[in-house]
C-alpha cells in the first residue's frame, strides 16, 4: 500500500450478488504514479496520516543529503534532495545563489521527501 491522494471515484450499481463497488483512482504523494482500485463500498479504507512540515535549509551536502533547520534550532541531515529534477534543480541553483529557502517536506507511512520551496520572508 502506497499513500495515495484520491483523483478519481465512482460507484457501480449493486450487482445481482452483492454490494455495490467503488472505483478509485489515486495519485502516489511521492512518486506520483497513478493507482486504481475497485473495491466493494461496505469496504473500509485505511487514510495515510500525512504531515507537512517546513523547515530551512542551511546546507547541501556533497552526496545529495540536505541540512534542514527545526523550529527549535536542532538539524535534520537525513532527507535527501527530491528526486524530480526541476524541483532539486530550483533547490540547487537558488541555494547556490543565496536565497534564503524553506522547504516543506512531506511524511506519510514511513516515506518523507521534499515537495516544495518557498522563500522564508522572515
Amino acid at each position: 500500500a502506497r499513500p495515495c491522494k484520491i483523483v478519481e471515484m465512482s460507484t457501480s450499481k449493486t450487482g445481482k450478488h452483492g454490494h455495490a463497488k467503488v472505483h478509485m483512482v489515486g495519485i502516489d504523494l511521492f512518486t506520483g504514479k497513478k493507482y486504481e482500485d475497485i473495491c466493494p463500498s461496505t469496504h473500509n479504507m485505511d487514510v495515510p496520516n500525512v504531515k507537512r512540515v517546513d523547515y530551512q535549509l542551511c546546507n547541501i551536502s556533497e552526496d545529495g543529503f540536505l541540512s534542514l533547520l527545526l523550529e527549535n534550532g536542532d538539524m535534520r541531515e537525513d532527507i535527501k534532495v527530491p528526486e524530480d529534477p526541476s524541483l532539486a534543480n530550483e533547490i540547487r541553483s537558488r541555494f547556490d545563489n543565496g536565497d534564503d529557502m524553506l522547504l516543506t517536506v512531506l511524511a506519510a507511512m514511513g516515506d518523507e521527501a521534499v515537495i516544495a520551496l518557498k522563500f522564508n520572508t522572515k
